[in-house]
């Protein structure tokens, strides 16, 4: 009886702990169009469909800030591992603006 009462208690520690949406394996990077078509910008969106505009879009959000990007409850949220470590490391990787990259970059 005590597992199934450590279980419960584990099982609402998972609950209330705040979920970051960057390692997530729905959270994917996509290239955005700008200007004349031969630049773009990175943006990240929610695969599963969980990040909507209050009209009904899908939203977008800039890839800058995608470590900043959490809610409290998902139930399509698929860990891509340890989540401290993965959040540490992307916060020291990623840029800190906006950035615009051209097409014929490699």
């Amino acid at each position: 009886m005590s597992n199934s009462t450590s279980s419960e208690t584990e099982s609402n520690k998972q609950r209330t702990k705040k979920i970051y949406c960057a390692n997530c394996s729905h959270c994917k990077l996509v290239r955005s169009p700008h200007g004349d078509g031969n630049h773009y910008t990175l943006r990240v969106r929610c695969d599963a469909g969980k990040w909507i505009k209050k009209l009904g879009g899908e939203k977008y959000y800039k890839y800058f800030t995608v470590a900043r990007r959490s809610i409290d409850e998902c139930d399509t949220y698929e860990p891509m591992g340890d989540e401290k470590e993965f959040i540490r490391e992307l916060k020291k990787t990623l840029p800190i603006k906006d950035e615009l990259y051209s097409e014929n970059e490699s």
